[in-house]
């Protein structure tokens, strides 16, 4: 799996010092449409390698980092590029609008 788990610990060297635009995942386990948009989430892992950068924040976990962010609702999906949010979507979404979110 080509995801990271995001953590407040790694977050300022994995997403904000990142050279590459990270796509975030917020969600949680008991989370039905996270599950729903958990494989397409790892498949744009495996096609961005090397050009982006793909994390998931448990919210139940990382609570601090989903209130920073102002995540009310999940699966929230967030682009994070030279330190800033570029681009967020709430809900799950095609493959193709979430690629297209990593343009920015």
């Amino acid at each position: 799996m080509a995801t990271i788990k995001i953590t407040k610990n790694n977050f300022d060297q994995e997403v904000l010092n990142s050279k590459e635009p990270v796509l975030l995942d917020f969600w949680a386990s008991w989370c039905g449409p996270c599950r729903m948009v958990a494989p397409t989430v790892d498949e744009i892992a495996e096609e961005v390698k090397g050009t982006a950068k793909v994390g998931k924040i448990n919210v139940d976990e990382e609570s601090e980092l989903a209130s920073q962010f102002r995540v009310m609702s999940i699966p929230t999906l967030m682009v994070v590029k030279d330190g800033k949010v570029a681009a967020t979507a709430v809900g799950v979404r095609p493959k193709k609008d979430i690629l297209r979110m990593l343009e920015i």
